[in-house]
């Protein structure tokens, strides 16, 4: 796995250069994966929880739709 960083700008601040590294490790859901795989889920409870944001995904796009 590659090693995540960001440098420092000239004249940047670390709050500004924190920030930056927050977004880059959402945008490659790096955070995520990593609360994922803090315990085991069954196989079963993972499809399960895909389907369900499968189907409300869907339930607001057709919400959306009507209107």
């Amino acid at each position: 796995m590659p090693i995540i960083g960001v440098e420092l700008r000239k004249g940047e601040g670390v709050d500004k250069a924190l920030r930056r590294l927050k977004k880059r490790l959402d945008r490659e859901n790096i955070l995520q994966d990593a609360k994922a795989k803090r315990y085991f889920e069954k196989p079963c409870a993972r499809r399960r929880r895909k389907e369900k944001v499968i189907k409300f995904t869907n339930f607001l796009r057709s919400k959306k739709a009507k209107e």
